[in-house]
């Protein structure tokens, strides 16, 4: 007779709803790289066999006429480098004073938009950001005028004894804007400013507010609440602000081909040249890759030091 403490009966093996599930659960880990897989395809064919491409055009030689054949002439880059160096020392020296200028400039604006816009938050990001809704190129040329013989913004620039100043540093010659570094900077400032603003405004954005209540409570001045609280706090705002800046006014040409002279060419201005003019491809290649490495090296640095607690 059976009675209640005996053992129940053993389990059979499981039914087929069990590898139904697995399944199921197998192809719910495949999701994501699906997810993935048009965003790798689109970055193989549009970035990186144009890479390869360009590294074997680099090590060529011959000519249009006669084509060009891999003959792995690494001599081209020194070559490249040796001719054409004062272009990238002026590159890297006219994009780093433009990512300072945006970082001077929007910091307040990003500060005043997160903290201090209340209502006008959203305008005031539409203005920010309105630039992009005309072409770059109408954007720069806009410049011709503003930065005119004669225009207002020379006449007060002269009247401030500023022209003085940048003519002494050769960014300027005399009272004269336009085709000088400082008219190539301007340029570079005014369109590649709202890549600096945004990030900056995110960053603060996030920011809690009980933090800055907190510092108050704590006696803390207002300079001290910014240095100790929200600057540190906004540092991934400012290294991905300073990199989306820094990195495409680097490789900029429009702007020194339209506000600046012979003298202010840019990297970007010899590459466009040696590929649409010269038609020495091998060249243009060569200076494409040197650009990409020195940049590559500069924002590892970059990003090492912005690491450290050093900066905060």
């Amino acid at each position: 007779m059976t009675t209640a403490t005996d053992t129940p009966p053993a389990a059979g093996p499981p039914g087929p709803a069990v590898p139904a599930a697995r399944r199921r659960s197998a192809r719910g880990r495949l999701v994501p790289y699906w997810l993935l897989l048009p965003g790798v395809l689109w970055l193989l064919v549009f970035f990186l066999l144009p890479l390869v491409y360009q590294a074997s055009t680099s090590v060529q030689t011959g000519s249009l006429e006669q084509g060009f054949r891999v003959t792995w002439h690494f001599p081209t880059y020194w070559d490249a480098l040796r001719e054409y160096h004062p272009q990238f020392v002026k590159s890297l020296l006219y994009a780093g004073t433009a990512t300072l200028l945006c970082l001077l400039l929007g910091y307040p604006l990003a500060y005043l938009i997160a903290f201090r816009a209340g209502r006008w938050r959203h305008v005031l990001l539409v203005l920010v950001i309105a630039p992009f809704f005309t072409s770059f190129l109408i954007r720069t040329l806009a410049w011709k005028t503003i930065l005119a013989d004669g225009g207002a913004v020379v006449g007060a620039l002269d009247a401030l004894h500023v022209l003085d100043v940048t003519s002494r540093l050769g960014w300027t010659e005399g009272d004269r804007v336009l085709a000088t570094p400082l008219a190539v900077v301007c340029g570079l400032t005014y369109n590649f400013l709202p890549f600096m603003i945004l990030p900056l405004y995110t960053s603060l954005e996030r920011i809690d507010g009980r933090l800055h209540e907190a510092a108050r409570d704590l006696y803390a001045s207002p300079a001290t609440t910014f240095r100790k609280v929200t600057l540190p706090l906004s540092m991934p705002g400012v290294v991905s602000g300073t990199l989306l800046t820094f990195i495409p006014a680097s490789g900029d040409y429009v702007n020194a081909e339209l506000l600046g002279s012979t003298d202010t060419k840019m990297i970007g201005n010899v590459i466009q040249g040696q590929f649409l003019r010269v038609l020495d491809y091998p060249t243009a290649a060569a200076l494409s890759f040197l650009l990409m490495a020195i940049v590559l090296i500069m924002v590892t640095v970059y990003i090492r030091r912005a690491g450290t607690e050093d900066l905060v």
